[in-house]
Parts: C-alpha cells; sequence; structure tokens
C-alpha cells in the first residue's frame, strides 16, 4: 500500500537517505562506515530502474545506455564493446539508433533495464518498473527480471501489484514502514519464448503484393 515505507527502502539502499535507527548492510559494505565521497562507487554496484523510465528523450536508445558508463569514465573502446552486447541481452538488437519517442513502453523500460545493467551491478533495484505499462508488456518485463535473476543478480523490487509476486522466489509485504509477512515462493519457470513472440510482433509486416495489374504494352 500506498506510504508503507517501499520507495524509502530503496532510497536507504542506495544512500539517498540515511535510517534513523538500525543498520544497513549490503554486499558486505557497512552504510555507518561509507565515506560520502565513496557513495558514487556504491551507487555504480548498484543499478535502478524506475517506473518512469528517467531516459534521455533526445538520445538514442546506444546512447542512452551508454551515459551510464560515460560517467563512470569508461573509454569510448570499453563503451562500443559493452554496450551492444546490453543491448542484445534485454532483446532490442537493431534498435540501437531508435529514441525514446519510437519505442513502445515496453521497449522504453528495457533500455532502461540496460541502462541498470551495463556497469554489471549485483543488485538491480526496481521501483514499480511496470506501473506506466500494460499488462502484456508488464508480463514481459517481468520476464526480463526473472531472466536476470537467473544469471545470478538480485533483484529487489517494489510493486502494489499482487500478481507480479509470481515471479518472485520471497516476498516481503510492508506496513507502515515495517515488515509485516516474509514469504520464500516457488517461482514460475521462465520462458524467453514471450519475448520472441514480441520482438517478431514488432517486426514490420511484408508489403501484401499489388493487386492492381500493370497495363500491357499494346
Amino acid at each position: 500500500t500506498s506510504g508503507a515505507g517501499k520507495s524509502t527502502l530503496l532510497k536507504l539502499l542506495t544512500r539517498e537517505e540515511k535510517p534513523s535507527s538500525g543498520k544497513i548492510v549490503v554486499g558486505g559494505i557497512d552504510y555507518d562506515n561509507l565515506k560520502d565521497k565513496h557513495i558514487p562507487l556504491l551507487r555504480r554496484k548498484i543499478g535502478v530502474v524506475f517506473q518512469d523510465f528517467k531516459l534521455l528523450p533526445n538520445r538514442t536508445v546506444f546512447e542512452n545506455v551508454a551515459f551510464a558508463l560515460e560517467i563512470a569514465g569508461m573509454t569510448n573502446r570499453e563503451i562500443k564493446s559493452t554496450v551492444p552486447k546490453v543491448i542484445e541481452l534485454v532483446g532490442l538488437k537493431g534498435k540501437e539508433k531508435q529514441f525514446p519517442h519510437q519505442l513502445s513502453g515496453g521497449e522504453r523500460q528495457r533500455v532502461a533495464i540496460a541502462r541498470a545493467l551495463v556497469n554489471s551491478p549485483s543488485i538491480i533495484l526496481a521501483d514499480e518498473p511496470t506501473g506506466n505499462l500494460d499488462s502484456k508488456s508488464s508480463h514481459l518485463i517481468m520476464e526480463e527480471l526473472s531472466d536476470l535473476h537467473r544469471r545470478g543478480n538480485t533483484i529487489i523490487m517494489v510493486t502494489h501489484n499482487p500478481e507480479l509476486i509470481h515471479y518472485a522466489s520471497r516476498v516481503i509485504t510492508m506496513l507502515d514502514g515495517k515488515i509485516d509477512t516474509d514469504e520464500h515462493k516457488e517461482k514460475r519457470k521462465f520462458t524467453k519464448k514471450l519475448i520472441e513472440d514480441d520482438e517478431k510482433e514488432d517486426k514490420p509486416r511484408n508489403k501484401k503484393s499489388s493487386t492492381k495489374k500493370k497495363a500491357k504494352k499494346s
């Protein structure tokens, strides 16, 4: 529910906010001992996927994903080598030169996932990643996140949608800023077929042959 503390939890994990009490330890890092100058390095180890995508409208798919590496100080050679692999991983190969306004909502969210992945973070935080998507696109994005989890990434997702908990192996519900329940569940089996089908639908259909007959030469 709104006001339960889910978004605050994510801000605590990225050190946007500090806890009023208690201790935060992520990946062996004790936040109590974390100096301000090391916070940017911490955030590079944590990928974040936002509900509203937060893509740069005047940059292409390639440039949006590359932007995260530019900030990290990677060379152009490293960027050109890394970005295409991540774009292909999220099923957007062939759309590198397109701008956000030319993409569907689901595709824009996949760009956001690619950007979150490009620094090879061990943890990905997803803040209502399907909140602005229709049911089919939501399903595809959840399949993508499931695949990333299968590859070894830790995914922490906050959502109001109870249908999405079927994708999780652990479900924690929050109430008034505190953990209410903590359950381990059997995770839904991942299938890449839905994403492949989505890509087929996105390809332009072959134009029907013209029914008009060409005039014969006399």
